[in-house]
Protein backbone atom coordinates (compact mmCIF):
# COMPACT_ATOMS: atom_id res chain seq x y z
CA UNK A 1 0.00 0.00 0.00
CA UNK A 2 1.39 3.27 -1.25
CA UNK A 3 1.37 6.05 1.72
CA UNK A 4 3.09 9.58 1.85
CA UNK A 5 2.61 10.71 5.73
CA UNK A 6 3.24 14.30 6.39
CA UNK A 7 4.15 16.29 9.90
CA UNK A 8 5.79 19.12 11.39
CA UNK A 9 2.89 21.74 11.17
CA UNK A 10 1.18 23.56 13.27
CA UNK A 11 0.88 27.58 14.56
CA UNK A 12 4.06 29.84 14.01
CA UNK A 13 4.72 33.35 14.22
CA UNK A 14 5.81 35.56 11.24
CA UNK A 15 9.81 35.65 10.71
CA UNK A 16 9.89 31.82 12.57
CA UNK A 17 10.64 28.63 11.30
CA UNK A 18 9.05 24.72 10.73
CA UNK A 19 10.17 21.88 9.44
CA UNK A 20 7.47 19.80 7.83
CA UNK A 21 8.68 16.01 6.87
CA UNK A 22 7.06 13.11 4.22
CA UNK A 23 7.27 9.78 5.06
CA UNK A 24 6.95 7.67 2.09
CA UNK A 25 6.31 4.16 1.82
CA UNK A 26 4.91 1.51 -0.50
CA UNK A 27 6.93 2.67 -3.98
CA UNK A 28 10.35 2.46 -4.82
CA UNK A 29 11.16 5.78 -3.73
CA UNK A 30 14.27 6.20 -6.06
CA UNK A 31 11.98 6.13 -9.14
CA UNK A 32 9.60 9.01 -7.99
CA UNK A 33 10.41 13.15 -7.37
CA UNK A 34 8.30 14.03 -4.19
CA UNK A 35 7.12 17.74 -4.42
CA UNK A 36 5.03 19.87 -1.78
CA UNK A 37 1.83 21.89 -2.45
CA UNK A 38 0.17 23.69 -0.29
CA UNK A 39 -3.60 25.04 -0.81
CA UNK A 40 -4.92 27.98 1.53
CA UNK A 41 -8.89 28.58 1.69
CA UNK A 42 -10.14 29.82 -1.70
CA UNK A 43 -7.30 29.51 -3.61
CA UNK A 44 -6.06 26.51 -5.96
CA UNK A 45 -3.25 23.95 -5.31
CA UNK A 46 0.17 25.44 -5.86
CA UNK A 47 3.45 24.28 -6.08
CA UNK A 48 5.83 24.79 -3.36
CA UNK A 49 8.69 22.72 -4.23
CA UNK A 50 10.10 19.38 -5.89
CA UNK A 51 13.15 17.19 -5.40
CA UNK A 52 14.00 14.41 -7.17
CA UNK A 53 15.04 11.21 -5.24
CA UNK A 54 17.54 9.98 -7.86
CA UNK A 55 19.56 13.22 -8.51
CA UNK A 56 18.63 15.16 -5.92
CA UNK A 57 17.97 17.89 -8.54
CA UNK A 58 15.55 20.70 -6.76
CA UNK A 59 13.13 23.20 -7.84
CA UNK A 60 11.03 26.35 -5.94
CA UNK A 61 8.25 28.10 -6.62
CA UNK A 62 9.63 31.90 -6.85
CA UNK A 63 7.40 32.44 -3.35
CA UNK A 64 9.59 30.87 -1.43
CA UNK A 65 12.83 30.80 -3.00
CA UNK A 66 15.52 31.64 -0.38
CA UNK A 67 13.20 30.65 2.55
CA UNK A 68 12.20 27.08 2.14
CA UNK A 69 14.35 24.17 1.47
CA UNK A 70 13.53 20.75 0.29
CA UNK A 71 16.06 17.54 0.49
CA UNK A 72 15.97 13.94 1.01
CA UNK A 73 16.92 11.38 3.30
CA UNK A 74 16.59 8.53 0.74
CA UNK A 75 18.04 5.74 3.57
CA UNK A 76 14.64 6.58 5.16
CA UNK A 77 12.41 7.37 2.10
CA UNK A 78 11.36 11.09 3.63
CA UNK A 79 11.62 14.40 1.90
CA UNK A 80 11.85 17.28 4.33
CA UNK A 81 10.79 20.94 3.55
CA UNK A 82 12.95 23.43 6.10
CA UNK A 83 10.48 27.11 5.99
CA UNK A 84 12.21 29.55 7.82
CA UNK A 85 11.16 33.28 7.58
CA UNK A 86 7.96 32.55 7.55
CA UNK A 87 4.94 34.95 6.61
CA UNK A 88 1.30 34.98 6.74
CA UNK A 89 0.48 34.19 3.11
CA UNK A 90 2.40 30.81 3.53
CA UNK A 91 -0.87 29.58 6.26
CA UNK A 92 -2.45 26.77 4.41
CA UNK A 93 -1.99 22.75 4.53
CA UNK A 94 0.49 21.57 3.38
CA UNK A 95 0.90 18.09 1.17
CA UNK A 96 3.40 16.04 -0.37
CA UNK A 97 2.93 14.07 -4.22
CA UNK A 98 4.80 11.57 -5.69
CA UNK A 99 5.43 11.34 -9.12
CA UNK A 100 7.37 9.58 -11.80
CA UNK A 101 9.11 12.38 -13.45
CA UNK A 102 6.04 14.59 -15.27
CA UNK A 103 6.26 17.35 -17.71
CA UNK A 104 6.30 20.25 -14.86
CA UNK A 105 7.42 19.73 -11.30
CA UNK A 106 4.37 21.84 -10.45
CA UNK A 107 1.38 20.86 -11.92
CA UNK A 108 -0.44 18.79 -9.55
CA UNK A 109 -1.91 16.68 -12.39
CA UNK A 110 1.71 14.90 -12.82
CA UNK A 111 1.76 13.29 -9.09
CA UNK A 112 0.57 10.04 -8.78
CA UNK A 113 0.17 10.20 -5.15
CA UNK A 114 -0.73 11.92 -2.40
CA UNK A 115 -0.36 12.70 1.31
CA UNK A 116 -3.42 13.70 4.01
CA UNK A 117 -2.11 17.39 4.21
CA UNK A 118 -0.87 19.59 7.36
CA UNK A 119 -1.94 22.35 8.82
CA UNK A 120 0.65 25.16 8.76
CA UNK A 121 -0.54 28.79 9.84
CA UNK A 122 1.48 31.60 10.46
CA UNK A 123 0.28 34.30 12.72
CA UNK A 124 1.33 37.84 12.42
Amino acid sequence: EVQLVESGGGLVQAGGSLRLSCAASGFTFDDYAIGWFRQAPGKEREGVSCISSSDGSTYYADSVKGRFTISSDNAKNTVYLQMNSLKPEDTAVYYCAATTYGSSWSDYGEYDYWGQGTQVTVSS
